[in-house]
C-alpha cells in the first residue's frame, strides 16, 4: 500500500505488574503486548485473530486510551496520543471508538437506550440539545431498532438487541476508526450474521475503518480486508485475507486454519494439533515465542526473537524459517 497510514502503531507495549517486592519494585511483570507494530489504513478493515490471552484485546483498549502505554507510540493523523495533553485526547477520543465484547456488561442498566446513546454527544457537546433527540432516533433507526425502543432499559432487550445499541453508541459521535473488541463472540451464531452484516454496511455507508478482534476464524475472514495474527503478545504474520487463508506461512497461522471445520463432508483436511500449553506471558520462551510448541522449530528458534519481516509483497512474518 502506497497511500499514509491513518493510525500507526509502533513499538508498542504493556505490562501489567503482578508483583513487587518489599520496596515496591517489580519483581513478575506480565507482558500483554510485547513489541508491535501495525499500520492501518483509512477505510478498510484490520483483523486481529489468536488464542486467548494473546494481547489482542489489550491493543485495543491502549488504541481506544482506556489502557496507556508501558512503551511505544500510537500515531493518528501525524499526532502521538502517548504525548496528548487531556484536551487533546478527548478530540482523539471522539474519532476512535469501541464495541465491546459483552453487549448487557457495557451499558448502564440505570440509564434507558435512548440516555446511553445521547450521552456521548452531550458530554463533547457535539449537539445543540433541540437536535439530540432526532440524533438518537436516527440511530436507532438505522441499527434496526424503532425509536420507540428509546425508552427500555438494557434487561429488556435481548442479546444481538444490547450489540445493536452499543454499535448506535459508537456511531454517535462520528467516528473514523471503530475498534470492535469481540463484538460478536457472545451472541448466537445466526445474530453473528446479522451484526457482522450490519457492520459491513455501516463501513460503506459512513467510510469508517474498522480493527476488528476476533476468536472466529471465519467471521473474520467475512468481513477483513487484511488479517494480524498473534500469540503470546507478538504478531506472528499479517497479509490480506485470501492470502492468509489460500497461503499461511507461519506455522501457527497454518495450525489455526487447520482447526477450522470443514462443511463438506466428503473432503478430508488434515488438522494440525500443537502439542503442549501455551507459555505464561510472565515468563514467555527467551526466542519465538511460538517455539516451544512449533511443529517446525529448530536449534536456532530458541535462541533469539525473529523480527516481523516483509517475505513477499504485503506479506509479513516473524519465523526465522523465513529469515533471508
Amino acid at each position: 500500500m502506497n497511500e499514509e497510514p491513518l493510525l500507526q502503531i509502533k513499538n508498542l507495549k504493556k505490562y501489567f505488574v503482578v508483583q513487587r517486592s518489599f520496596f515496591g519494585r517489580p519483581i513478575s511483570v506480565l507482558k500483554a503486548v510485547d513489541d508491535i507494530s501495525l499500520d492501518i489504513y483509512k477505510g478498510e478493515c484490520f483483523g486481529l485473530v489468536g488464542e486467548s490471552g494473546s494481547g489482542k484485546s489489550t491493543i485495543g483498549k491502549m488504541i481506544t486510551n482506556i489502557y496507556s502505554p508501558t512503551e511505544g507510540s500510537i500515531i493518528y493523523n501525524g499526532k502521538d496520543l502517548t504525548k496528548m495533553k487531556k484536551n487533546e485526547r478527548r478530540n482523539y477520543c471522539k474519532e476512535i471508538q469501541l464495541i465491546f465484547q459483552d453487549p448487557y456488561a457495557s451499558l448502564n442498566p440505570r440509564m434507558t437506550v435512548g440516555e446511553i446513546i445521547a450521552e456521548p454527544i452531550k458530554i463533547n457537546k457535539l449537539l445543540p440539545s433541540s437536535k439530540i433527540e432526532s440524533r438518537v432516533s436516527y440511530l436507532l433507526d438505522c441499527v434496526g431498532l424503532a425509536g420507540n425502543y428509546r425508552n427500555r432499559y438494557a434487561h429488556e432487550f435481548s442479546g444481538g438487541q444490547r450489540q445493536r445499541v452499543g454499535i448506535a453508541r459508537a456511531l454517535a459521535l462520528n467516528p473514523k476508526i471503530i475498534v470492535c473488541d469481540e463484538p460478536v463472540s457472545a451472541l448466537d451464531v445466526s445474530i453473528q450474521a446479522q451484526v457482522i452484516n450490519l457492520l459491513s454496511d455501516f463501513k460503506k455507508e459512513f467510510g469508517l475503518t474498522y480493527i476488528f478482534i476476533a476468536h472466529g476464524l471465519n467471521v473474520v475472514k467475512h468481513i477483513s480486508d487484511r488479517i494480524g495474527v498473534m500469540y503470546l503478545g507478538k504478531i506472528m504474520e499479517i497479509t490480506d485475507k485470501k492470502t492468509l487463508y489460500d497461503r499461511p506461512i507461519h506455522p501457527y497461522t497454518q495450525a489455526l486454519l487447520s482447526s477450522i471445520p470443514v462443511t463438506d463432508p466428503t473432503l478430508k483436511k488434515e488438522r494440525i494439533r500443537l502439542e503442549g500449553d501455551i507459555p505464561s506471558p510472565i515468563d514467555p520462551p527467551k526466542g519465538c515465542h511460538f517455539c516451544t510448541r512449533c511443529f517446525k522449530a529448530f536449534e536456532g528458534c530458541s535462541e533469539q526473537q525473529p523480527p516481523l519481516a516483509e517475505v513477499e509483497k504485503n506479506h509479513f512474518v516473524a519465523c526465522r524459517l523465513y529469515e533471508k
